[in-house]
């Protein structure tokens, strides 16, 4: 799912959860109309602030949030173990090239795998993103969706960062949840401007 942010397509908080719904199950504060950007800085600022995390996870468009994702764990790399670079390694792959068969099979290969670790989710968020790009909802060869394919790959994302910022000293844990979420927000102006001018530019 496409989504803009700062007064492109969804203006305010209240515009994202009526567009994903599933969002609702992964946070407890209720929308506003506040424009999306100024409401997820109101999330940090709360008494949750995780959900600015979960925020963020929804309102960038789904490719863009699974290397949001992979960048926030990249810089926590000291406290992930050989398989999750390994899995890491395979998102960045196939972020560069979601068409490739071979990057999408072994995304494919790497959501089989119990999402347990942070790596594992943000795997399984490009394995639930590919599934939902393709007819049929599937990859040629690949496995069958997960069970929880119900949920949006935004759910993935928001899992393995929030279990990367789990393994963060207490003491660290706000500041480095902050920088995540000015990241994610500065995505989601650039992909909206990026939109933007892609909808400039196509032909009347």
């Amino acid at each position: 799912m496409a989504v803009m942010a700062n007064g492109l397509r969804l203006k305010t908080a209240r515009d994202l959860f009526m567009a994903c719904p599933a969002i609702a199950r992964d946070m407890r504060t209720l929308p506003t109309e506040q424009p999306s950007i100024e409401f997820c800085r109101g999330l940090l600022a709360g008494r949750v602030p995780e959900e600015a995390i979960t925020f963020c996870a929804y309102l960038l468009p789904d490719r863009a949030a699974v290397w949001w994702a992979h960048e926030c764990l990249s810089h926590l790399s000291e406290l992930l173990d050989g398989t999750d670079h390994e899995l890491l390694a395979y998102v960045r792959d196939w972020v560069g090239e979601p068409d490739s068969p071979r990057h999408r099979a072994a995304v494919s290969q790497a959501e089989a795998a119990p999402p347990t670790t942070p790596g594992a989710w943000i795997a399984l968020a490009a394995g639930w993103r590919d599934n939902g790009s393709v007819a049929g909802g599937s990859v040629a060869g690949a496995e069958a969706p997960s069970a929880l394919q119900p949920f949006p790959a935004a759910h993935a994302v928001n899992a393995g960062v929030l279990a990367g910022l789990a393994r963060v000293a207490l003491a660290d844990r706000f500041a480095v949840l902050s920088a995540f979420v000015e990241m994610g927000i500065q995505m989601a102006e650039v992909e909206a401007l990026r939109q933007s001018a892609d909808a400039y530019l196509q032909p009347p």
